[in-house]
């Protein structure tokens, strides 16, 4: 799947077009016990307004949303970089919603979408990014081998779908500007 997975910046006009596609990626996940800000059972019509004003955001410049698709031209993954920042932090991007389908995971989908979601950050001139996920979660791996700082924990800071309290691990990462940024 890695061979053939194309990672890209979708556009104004395709966010709104990828609504349905992101929707059903989004529900794998929280299905799956992801805790991404959803609790199970999630419909579709709440993924689907999530999307829709994520798209929104994309039009109005706010955010950057990427996605991997296959050959097929199936999502399989996205993440998002939120460029809108408070006036005092103009260099600084939050990492948002890294979900990958279970069907594609442990083919390097997340890896990739996080290589390019810093390219993309180094591109808008951003050189401090900043996210956090579960603790004790398969993305808090994946951030620490992609060189992003622990910066600490915060006891049951969320639930997962299903109810249960978890700990939230924030990270940080310091990018060098790219030329093109400069």
């Amino acid at each position: 799947m890695l061979d053939t997975l194309t990672i890209r910046r979708v556009g104004t006009d395709e966010a709104s077009a990828c609504v349905d596609a992101l929707a059903d990626v989004l529900i794998d996940c929280v299905e799956g016990g992801a805790s991404v800000s959803f609790m199970w059972p999630l419909s579709r019509d709440k993924a689907q307004a999530f999307w829709r004003n994520v798209a929104e955001g994309v039009a109005r410049g706010e955010r950057a949303l990427l996605i991997a698709e296959d050959e097929a031209g199936a999502i399989q993954g996205t993440v998002q970089l939120v460029l809108a920042q408070p006036e005092n932090q103009p260099h600084r991007a939050d990492i948002a919603k890294m979900l990958v389908h279970r069907r594609a995971r442990r083919h390097g989908v997340a890896q990739r979408l996080m290589a390019a979601i810093e390219d993309e950050a180094r591109a808008e001139g951003k050189t401090v990014l900043v996210l956090d996920t579960v603790t004790g979660g398969d993305a808090e791996r994946l951030y620490t081998r992609a060189g992003w700082q622990r910066v600490g924990v915060v006891p049951n800071y969320a639930l997962m779908p299903d109810g249960a309290f978890c700990g939230t691990t924030f990270f940080c990462k310091q990018l060098t500007p790219s030329a093109r940024a400069a």
